[in-house]
């Protein structure tokens, strides 16, 4: 009998041509929202990296009223230096001849466009990082502690409302407020100020993750407050005013998941004989956030030099061990390792390794410490609150773009197609005493459901 299967489209799949679209699908979005807030410092040219400017401290009120003929006591001028540091940051694609002749797309546009946003994202991400260095923390709940966070401390008024008082009496400046002390300002005036609407209200303003944001828009009394605030807008991704801070989220803002601790043994290397500890940290592959964070390990009794361990296999992350020296010490290095980056400023560090890498820690490298590791299994996100002038983005040298061409010693034969970006600039916070961040868990993990 005759076979009567027809022939399927994969019985030809050698005599067909695949087509690409010459239109690149559009990526998801990246939320820009910080660099608006900063203050733009720029470095005079051949003055070194370092930025320096003074703030005048208030003069302490006289306690005493004056006798009569009698001249007060002095008082003295009184300041508090503030520094920041400019360093180079760069970027570049690197194609060959051949790919540009054979691939459909215009890779040298492409590449171009994807810099410039990687460009964006980067200024960002290390303003996010400077701002971590704040000092005045508020815990979700009053837990007092990023360990002590559990699932449940979500965003809430109660700790929005203290985070306010507790700036405004340290006399934050407002946005849309009085740029000095006014002696003068009238009650005629504060009626008028009280009669704008949220666009032109003195506030401060906090920045977050949609996640937490997403709390606090879901807790009745700011549903009720926000149902009936001004619909208007005034910054970049702006969700609302409650309570004198105007709320912007993001997608770029870092966090922080507790994750079981990575326990290390005893190894071969240059450690002095003793008691040590490890901790491992998992930094994203798209950011570099530092957002794994390992509880502590047990002790390590080194008797050979040293330490070995295997690194998570978690993927789309890079990892991180850090050395702590005695008994249940908090690490304050980074270990040395040839399982770490081969050259750069970290060569020989054990940073960027791999997932599910053999590592042996030999010695004590860079002086470094890790983020507190929240809870294990606990996400924590900071929600960043400022006034004016609480911190910079210093400008030493504008974005330089670079395109070289032509063949040159180190490609004779013009094989290559270089474009790339430079530039230094660095963040500095102003005042401590003008910001302020709250540590919150989140309802939303961010996973469908």
């Amino acid at each position: 009998m005759a076979n009567t299967s027809p022939n399927m489209s994969r019985d030809f799949a050698g005599a067909t041509t695949r087509k690409i679209a010459r239109e690149a699908l559009k990526q998801t979005q990246r939320y820009l929202v910080l660099y608006q807030f900063a203050d733009k410092k720029t470095l005079e040219k051949g003055s070194g990296v370092q930025w320096e400017a003074i703030r005048w401290n208030y003069m302490p009120l006289p306690r005493f009223p004056t006798a009569e003929g009698v001249a007060p006591a002095a008082h003295a001028l009184d300041y508090t230096m503030v520094t920041g540091t400019a360093i180079q940051w760069a970027g570049r694609w690197v194609g060959t001849d051949v790919a540009m002749i054979t691939t459909q797309q215009d890779l040298m546009a492409t590449a171009s466009k994807q810099l410039g946003m990687q460009l964006a994202q980067l200024k960002e991400r290390n303003g996010y990082v400077a701002l971590m260095g704040g000092t005045q923390v508020n815990y979700a709940n009053s837990v007092g502690a990023r360990a002590s966070l559990a699932a449940t401390d979500i965003l809430n008024p109660t700790d929005v409302n203290r985070t306010f008082a507790n700036l405004a009496n340290l006399g934050a400046p407002m946005w849309n407020g009085q740029t000095g002390e006014n002696v003068q300002r009238s009650i005629d005036y504060t009626a008028r100020q009280s009669e704008k609407t949220i666009k032109g209200v003195e506030h401060l303003v906090a920045i977050g993750s949609i996640f937490p944001l997403e709390d606090l828009a879901n807790n009745p009394t700011v549903v009720t407050a926000w149902s009936r605030s001004d619909i208007n807008r005034l910054y970049i991704n702006e969700m609302g005013y409650w309570r004198g801070i105007t709320f912007c989220m993001t997608n770029m803002a870092p966090s922080f998941t507790g994750v079981a601790q990575v326990n290390g043994a005893n190894g071969t290397g240059n450690l002095t004989t003793g008691t040590y500890t490890i901790q491992v940290t998992g930094w994203d592959n798209q950011n570099f956030y530092e957002s794994r964070i390992y509880q502590l390990s047990t002790d390590v009794s080194v008797t050979t030099g040293g330490i070995t361990l295997t690194t998570p296999s978690t993927a789309g992350f890079t990892y991180a061990v850090y050395v702590g020296v005695g008994t249940g010490a908090l690490p304050t290095q980074l270990g040395l390792t040839t399982a770490g980056p081969t050259d750069g400023s970290f060569a020989g560090q054990a940073i960027e390794i791999p997932p599910s890498t053999a590592v042996t820690i030999t010695g004590l490298g860079a002086q470094m410490i890790p983020p507190a590791a929240p809870a294990t299994e606990v996400t924590v996100h900071p929600i960043f609150i400022f006034g004016q002038e609480a911190f910079a983005c210093l400008k030493l040298q504008d974005v330089q773009w670079l395109r070289p061409t032509g063949p040159d010693k180190s490609d004779q034969l013009d094989q290559l197609r270089v474009i790339g970006y430079k530039y230094m600039e660095g963040w500095c916070i102003l005042d401590q005493r003008k910001m302020a961040r709250i540590e919150v868990a989140a309802s939303n993990s961010g996973a469908f459901a």
